[in-house]
């Protein structure tokens, strides 16, 4: 059974509640549509709000990868920040 993103390393109570908003629910759901499209519903879905990338692009790949945000390495972020446009 997959993981509820409030139990994922890196996924705090807003960022939670975020992902539920968009309709990811479990690390599977995070897993299916990616770190980028997860970003960019939660972009469309808090227009105006502030995401640094840190705290989501980048701790959604460590989420699904079992790392720190912080441990994805300099070379996947410039990949996803590049995904990301």
């Amino acid at each position: 059974m997959s993981q509820k993103v409030e139990e994922l390393q890196n996924i705090g109570n807003t960022i939670a509640k975020r992902l539920n908003h968009i309709g990811v629910y479990t690390e599977d759901d995070l897993r299916a549509i990616g770190p980028v499209e997860a970003h960019r519903k939660i972009r469309d879905a808090y227009p105006g709000a502030r995401l640094p990338l840190c705290y989501y692009l980048f701790s959604f790949e460590g989420a699904l990868q079992g790392k720190r945000w912080d441990g994805i390495g300099d070379k996947r972020k410039e990949e996803l920040k590049e995904l990301l446009g």
